[in-house]
């Protein structure tokens, strides 16, 4: 019996499916320095004019999660930071209020506590603790692939992970409390 198992790669219509097909969590540790499609965005760009980001609270993403956390499913995020933040780690802090909004609980951890933790360097979504959806980025900082592995080792991994980020996160609004502002 080979224990080795295949890459299972998905298309981002797939990927996207899986936010509404899950059951009870859904849980992203995040841990880039900067989203390309985030700049691309009008919001992104409105934050580095030094202005105060128009979200739409009826743009489609969010009211869908909306809609998937008032069925009672849970969607979380560590994401990790920076010292000093970036710019984008900024930016995502800043859009943490918007979806706290939408039924999303965000902390934050410093990447040295990360670290510490022996936390991976990859993004990637983790699905009632039974799949994980890994992020593939380029350098350009693009999402490349995304890649669900259900291997219950690595998933039973994954889930450590997250407790362990989970239990060491602070908050969004307490953790911004706390960051120096540098824009």
């Amino acid at each position: 019996m080979s224990l080795n198992r295949e890459r299972v790669l998905v298309s981002y219509d797939e990927f996207e499916e899986m936010f509404t097909t899950f059951q009870h969590t859904a849980f992203r540790l995040e841990t880039r320095r900067r989203y390309r499609s985030d700049e691309e965005s009008e919001t992104y760009q409105q934050f580095v004019a030094g202005l105060a980001p128009e979200w739409d609270l009826d743009h489609p993403w969010c009211r869908s999660r909306r809609e998937q956390a008032a069925l009672g499913k849970r969607f979380e995020r560590v994401r990790i930071m920076d010292n000093p933040p970036t710019i984008g780690q900024r930016y995502l802090l800043n859009n943490s209020e918007r979806n706290g909004l939408v039924g999303e609980d965000i902390r934050y951890l410093w990447r040295a506590d990360a670290d510490r933790l022996g936390l991976p360097a990859e993004d990637a979504w983790l699905f009632d603790s039974r799949y994980l959806a890994l992020l593939h980025f380029d350098a350009d900082d693009d999402i490349t692939e995304i890649e669900v592995i259900t291997d219950p080792v690595k998933v039973a991994r994954a889930c450590q992970e997250r407790d362990a980020a989970w239990h060491y996160a602070t908050p969004h609004r307490e953790f911004a409390a706390g960051v120096p502002s540098g824009m």
